[in-house]
């Protein structure tokens, strides 16, 4: 697989999927199970419509641009379609909702008509991660300088109080984030980032982190180094998927 860039859980078949150096893959019972060519995927999103929209750079096999822009699949990671940019943007931090899709490429740049579009948007601080709230025009940005709010699908930002300095975030539902900082430890707001929860241990070096609403509470999954840990009491205690 390489590096793992990203994670994320298919609320359609309730795979865990990963955004890897080496492609897409899926966790099944066997283990992480290669889907479709091999992308290097620097940015993954799933989006509202269960589509999966992604960036980065082709593999030998693939006819794509490099990089490669937007490229959207609609079966599970099989086959990619290119949707813009093209040899232009190489999106980090790549997130979707139902109307709004944000991706950062040296410029913040936000979409909504699913990508095939961008308006380019200013920021105080370069992000690091993105992420785009289920159902509305709301995007967190984490950022060397703290952690940053959009009400507006990016036209303007204000700055959120974390315990600690946040590493990555994502929206479990338009209420709900959770994240991580940079102790390694997961953190919970369920009131959009006005107040917080953090865990009572350290994960390690977490370099992506999906969060999602299930009935046992919120699911976090969490990338630290080549491992992939589900919990659902912010780290308390946590199962090894990978």
């Amino acid at each position: 697989m390489g590096h793992i860039h990203g994670v994320g859980r298919d609320a359609t078949t309730g795979d865990v999927v990963l955004a890897t150096h080496g492609g897409l893959f899926r966790i099944d019972a066997s283990g992480p199970t290669p889907v479709g060519p091999v992308v290097d995927l620097m940015g993954f999103a799933i989006a509202a419509d269960g589509s999966y929209l992604a960036s980065g750079h082709p593999g030998t096999t693939t006819e794509l641009p490099n990089p490669v822009g937007l490229i959207r699949s609609t079966d599970g990671g099989a086959t990619w379609t290119s949707l813009s940019r093209g040899g232009e943007s190489d999106f980090h931090g790549l997130s979707a909702g139902s109307g709004l899709v944000a991706g950062f490429d040296g410029t913040l740049r936000v979409s909504t008509d699913g990508g095939r579009t961008w308006e380019a948007r200013r920021m105080p601080s370069a992000p690091h991660v993105l992420a785009v709230s289920a159902s509305s025009e709301r995007v967190l940005a984490t950022t060397q300088d703290g952690l940053l709010h959009s009400d507006d699908g990016g036209a303007s930002w204000t700055r959120v109080t974390t315990p600690e300095l946040l590493v990555a975030v994502h929206w479990a539902d338009d209420e709900t984030v959770a994240g991580v900082d940079v102790a390694g430890r997961l953190v919970l707001s369920e009131d959009g980032g006005t107040t917080w929860r953090t865990g009572p241990t350290s994960l390690g070096e977490v370099q992506a982190v999906h969060a999602s609403r299930t009935p046992d509470g919120v699911e976090v999954l969490a990338v630290a180094g080549d491992a992939v840990l589900r919990t659902t009491d912010l780290g308390a205690t946590t199962e090894r998927l990978l």
